[in-house]
């Protein structure tokens, strides 16, 4: 089953990932994406929407909240969001994933950190 996984900037600022259900208008399976400064530069990291309080991602949010939808969601961003999301790894055919650093596939194991 294929998602259409998006990624929006809501009213209060917040850039979410999240699975875009058309018909309901609104982002089902929700993370925060956020840049972190790192020594190669800026990494960007995905957490859960409820953040510290729910440490899975889940949940809905409305699409009335929405203020901009990006035209496209990077693919390497969007596969890390599904890894997360599921708690699988996805794996690209060609292995283009790798060397991305991070080597996270559980959300969980880089809350931990």
């Amino acid at each position: 089953m294929a998602y259409d996984v998006k990624l929006f900037k809501l009213i209060n600022g917040d850039m979410v990932i999240g699975k875009w259900d058309a018909e309901a208008n609104k982002i089902t399976d929700p993370a925060i994406l956020q840049t972190v400064p790192a020594q190669q530069g800026v990494q960007m990291m995905i957490l859960p929407f409820g953040y510290p309080f729910d440490n899975e991602i889940e949940g809905e949010i409305d699409g009335r909240h929405i203020i901009y939808e990006y035209k496209n969601c990077p693919d390497d961003v969007s596969t890390k969001y599904l890894e997360a999301a599921s708690n699988l790894t996805l794996t690209a055919p060609s292995g283009g994933l790798g060397g991305m650093g991070g080597n996270v596939s559980d959300i969980s194991q880089l809350l931990k950190k």
